[in-house]
């Protein structure tokens, strides 16, 4: 089953239109630019060999447009069927960015955005502090995550201070950091990126962020961020290509997540991944089960081989709690791996960051 992604009609207020029956979004491109979302083609088939290894597609939007518009003081409500709602947590978080997106654009225009991007000082080397920091101590480099909550474990850290958080996290031997920046699941927000680096901390940053268009790319780089996340799960190659090679632009590297096999193996058929790193996410987007093993199955597999032949960088996320989980994924194969929870909800981050390495 495909959905396509058509262009708006500029008679039209609305982000969606009917268009004989189907459901059209319609993200137009801004300033000359290309929006990688207004003429992909999301594809919900799998492109594993074994069914056992398929991917998890999350629908980009509706696929039966917006069944509730705005019409003066009143809304207006257009049926739709239960295909028409959220299938993950996922799903929903991603449906909402077109919301967040829209309202971000209202603030600041794109060609304000990107020269605030462009004149913002030089991103840090994300990627070369990893690898530094795991040449240093023997241990896989640690992203450690700043976040306040979480959509399956509601609030995280009661008290949370994103700044001392983050000045404890780099004082305990953390390499980078990832910083939330989701308002409505996660509580968090790319001012705390600014606050953190008019702070002092010096530790490369990754917004951690659910980015679904270039305009995302830019207020990451704008708020101080070095690095960006983004989700194969969420993105068709093409997506990712241009969403890469806007992050380049601004002198910024990329973590791309996957979850499967087959994601992986779809993202190393990319051709330049220079400036980018790997990321495993040990959390079954079907099951929403967190288990090490995925970490292992996945570097075992040939496209696992491929990315330890090719230098490239592969970090294990989700489910690292104690020393003995930071080894079993370092065996396997990653250099290193992203921590949230179990940190973030310590009241001492420091001794966490150090009692988790042992270093």
């Amino acid at each position: 089953m495909h959905y396509s992604i058509g262009q708006r009609s500029h008679a039209s207020p609305f982000p969606y239109q009917r268009i004989g029956g189907q459901a059209r979004s319609s993200l137009t491109p801004r300033s000359g630019m290309s929006s990688c979302a207004s003429n992909c083609v999301v594809s919900a088939s799998a492109e594993a060999a074994s069914a056992d290894h398929e991917e998890v597609t999350i629908r980009r939007r509706p696929p039966e447009g917006i069944d509730t518009q705005a019409c003066g003081p009143v809304d207006f409500k257009v049926p739709s069927t239960g295909e028409n709602k959220p299938r993950n947590i996922l799903e929903e978080i991603v449906w909402y960015k077109a919301v967040e997106i829209q309202r971000m654009r209202q603030k600041v225009a794109l060609p304000l955005l990107m020269a605030q991007a462009k004149n913002a000082d030089p991103a840090r080397d994300f990627i070369g502090a990893l690898r530094a920091k795991a040449k240093e101590t023997g241990r896989p480099g640690l992203i450690a995550e700043v976040k306040k909550a979480s959509p399956s474990k509601g609030i995280i850290q009661p008290n949370f201070d994103p700044v001392k958080i983050a000045q404890a996290y780099e004082a305990g031997g953390a390499a980078c950091l990832s910083v939330l920046t989701d308002k409505k699941f996660f509580q968090g927000g790319f001012e705390n990126l600014q606050k953190i680096r008019s702070a002092g901390v010096s530790c490369p940053m990754l917004c951690k962020e659910f980015i679904v268009e270039a305009y995302q790319v830019f207020k990451a780089r704008a708020s101080g961020a070095d690095a960006i996340l983004l989700i194969a799960a969420v993105l068709p190659n093409s997506d990712m290509e241009y969403l890469i090679k806007s992050a380049r632009s601004v002198g910024m590297q990329c973590l791309i997540e996957v979850h499967t096999v087959a994601e992986l193996e779809r993202i190393l058929q990319i051709q330049e991944l220079d400036g980018c790193m790997l990321g495993i996410n040990n959390r079954d987007l079907q099951t929403f089960k967190v288990d090490l093993e995925n970490t292992e199955t996945i570097m075992s597999s040939s496209a696992g081989k491929e990315v330890l032949d090719r230098g490239l960088i592969m970090a294990s996320e989700s489910g690292i709690f104690v020393y003995e989980d930071v080894a079993r994924v370092q065996k396997a194969g990653c250099d290193v791996i992203l921590v949230g929870e179990s940190l973030v909800k310590q009241g001492d981050p420091k001794t966490g960051v150090e009692t988790l390495l042992q270093v």
